[in-house]
């Protein structure tokens, strides 16, 4: 699987010149012969743009769909975008997956909240995994702060996802979760991730790029600074076998053992 990761600046509640943006973007991807386009969260409306954000919310098959669904079938590639979607509890921050016949392949709704910024926006997710199929491959989806939490990764890998795409507003000085964490989450579960970043200032956040696509082995397969760009790279199904013979870590967990961590847990917070 040929995957795009554009790390793109975006123009807060300026839902055309985001689609646009996200349209040039799939433009370049096809061309270079991406079977997928992943953009930033919240890459259609912005994402800390306050009160903008409820006024740009909408159902899953709404406006933006369409026309994100437009792109993709123009180019022939799958797109990854993120909105706010309108429910009749409130607003999730939502990734959603357009084929290239302009067909819903799945979504994703962040299940972890990060600070008063999330929390009064958004409303949490309850699906911790998510997956489609996109050649040959399971593909998983989270959001951002979901990454931060080891347990997120390692439901997907028992679920058997071979490439999880994380579409992201990582902030100064954060820059630690792109260099450390993301790969960390790649070696320690035997899976690609495509973590993809914006570039641009929003308000008072400081967008530190740092988009990257990490293998199964903790290595770098692309990264990108801090200005825009478009990394294009390649998922290889041979390398997620040989890194899963090599690394051991999933059949040699002591799930016995964890069992009573979770029951410990459980009881504590009650």
């Amino acid at each position: 699987m040929r995957a795009a990761l554009y790390q793109g600046p975006g123009t807060p509640g300026d839902v055309s010149a985001n689609v646009a943006a996200i349209a040039a973007a799939a433009a370049r991807a096809a061309a270079a012969g991406a079977d997928i386009l992943i953009t930033p969260e919240m890459s259609a409306t912005g994402y800390n743009i306050g009160e903008l954000s409820a006024q740009r919310a909408e159902p899953a098959h709404g406006a933006l769909f369409d026309a994100v669904a437009r792109i993709a079938v123009s180019h022939g590639i799958a797109v990854v975008y993120g909105y706010p979607e309108a429910v009749a509890a409130g607003n999730y921050n939502t990734v959603q997956v357009v084929g290239p016949r302009g067909e819903d392949l799945g979504s994703h709704r962040k299940t972890h909240l990060y600070g008063d910024l999330d929390r009064g926006l958004f409303i949490e997710g309850h699906t911790l995994v998510s997956q489609f199929e996109l050649c040959g491959l399971t593909v998983g989806l989270a959001i951002c702060y979901d990454i931060e939490f080891p347990e997120v990764a390692r439901a997907h890998a028992l679920a058997g996802t071979d490439v999880l795409l994380v579409p992201t507003g990582l902030m100064a000085p954060f820059e630690v979760v792109s260099k450390i964490l993301v790969p960390a989450r790649a070696y320690e579960n035997q899976l690609y991730v495509a973590y993809v970043n914006r570039c641009d200032v929003e308000a008072e956040l400081q967008y530190c790029g740092l988009t990257c696509a990490i293998s199964p082995d903790g290595a770098d397969v692309a990264r990108a600074g801090g200005a825009e760009e478009l990394l294009v790279v390649d998922f290889d199904p041979a390398a997620l076998a040989t890194g899963r013979a090599i690394n051991t870590h999933l059949p040699d967990r002591r799930n016995d053992l964890y069992s009573t961590v979770s029951q410990e847990n459980s009881r504590s917070s009650r």
